[in-house]
């Protein structure tokens, strides 16, 4: 039976994968910086504490959810989001080597600076416009750089009924606002978190040693956040809001964020041979669930977003009428 550690349990994905592992044939370490339910304290800045829970489980497969998304914050603390989307993403990948373990780490559109005109491959040169961005490749480039066995997917607009995430913000202020603002001049693709747990899931149950390599995952199909925030206003029938479209511009940030972050996800579907679901459906789906259990039980538990691993804190919804830094994972 195959030992899988996950970290960053508490966030979107470690969510989504915690609900999939009860019907799994695997032995699952879920860890996280704040202890939940079914999740253990684990500080992945720490690498002798990495190789304890490692050595004491036998781990064959690491995947790694945790990591700092808070877009602009990590302008004013680069150190911090170097230690976690780098350094400890290294000791990960020092870990993984030393027990000839499989590292799946998590990685983001961010890398690239958003200037293309068609989906970027993973072939496609890296260049990141601001800390997050150039952290995330850091710790990509840390993977290589050990040389464990890994895979790598990189991955945009991550939502699910976990968290804080766009979704459920447009949720909340389309069901109690007159109008609100989008932005219509950033374009990509929405990724439903389970169906992402699902792709790692099936890495997981695969010979992994053909399969190495860096992956593109995200729905299927294009859109702007305006056309996202207008879809979920309609799937949950909040219809007396207005959603107005504007421009980036009109909401300076520190950061300049991809204009265009569609992926290419030729290679995913060719290696698993698989089917992804377009983002309209994936997101009926994920509007669907949110009051089943047992996944409304583990709404109801405190897991707020954290530094480590779940999506960036976004605040008072109602004082973010507009697109900003929506996290990963």
């Amino acid at each position: 039976m195959k030992s899988v550690l996950v970290t960053g349990a508490n966030g979107q994905l470690g969510n989504e994968l915690r609900l999939l592992s009860k019907g799994l044939p695997y032995k699952f370490a879920f860890t996280d910086v704040v202890q939940s339910a079914d999740t253990t304290i684990l500080d992945i800045t720490d690498i002798e504490a990495i190789r304890k829970i490692v050595a004491e489980n036998k781990v064959d497969v690491i995947v790694n959810c945790a990591a700092f998304t808070n877009v602009d914050a990590a302008e004013d603390n680069e150190t911090t989001a170097e230690l976690i989307n780098s350094k400890a993403v290294e000791n990960l990948a020092v870990a993984a080597k030393e027990n000839n373990a499989l590292l799946i780490h998590i990685s983001t559109d961010y890398v690239f600076d958003g200037t293309s005109k068609t989906p970027y491959t993973e072939e496609d040169k890296c260049n990141p416009t601001g800390a997050y961005g150039r952290t995330k490749l850091h710790g990509e480039e840390a993977v290589k750089r050990v040389g464990c066995k890994s895979i790598i997917i990189r991955t945009a607009w991550l939502y699910s009924e976990f968290g804080k995430n766009f979704v459920k913000t447009m949720l909340t202020l389309t069901s109690t606002k007159p109008a609100i603002k989008v932005v219509n001049d950033q374009v990509g693709t929405p990724t439903y978190a389970l169906d992402l747990a699902k792709v790692i899931v099936k890495f997981i149950s695969m010979d992994s040693d053909s399969l190495l390599g860096i992956y593109h995952f995200s729905n299927e199909g294009v859109c702007s956040w305006y056309d996202f925030a207008v879809k979920i206003a309609a799937l949950a029938g909040n219809t007396e809001c207005k959603i107005n479209p504007c421009l980036s511009s009109e909401y300076p940030s520190k950061v300049k964020r991809p204009a265009y972050s569609v992926l290419d996800k030729s290679k995913i579907k060719m290696a698993l041979n698989i089917t992804i679901p377009a983002w309209e459906d994936s997101l009926a789906a994920c509007l669907g669930k949110r009051y089943e259990a047992p996944r409304s039980e583990i709404l109801n538990m405190n897991s707020e977003s954290i530094i480590c691993t779940s999506p960036e804190n976004f605040g008072n919804p109602e004082d973010r009428e507009t697109v900003g830094d929506w996290g990963d994972f």
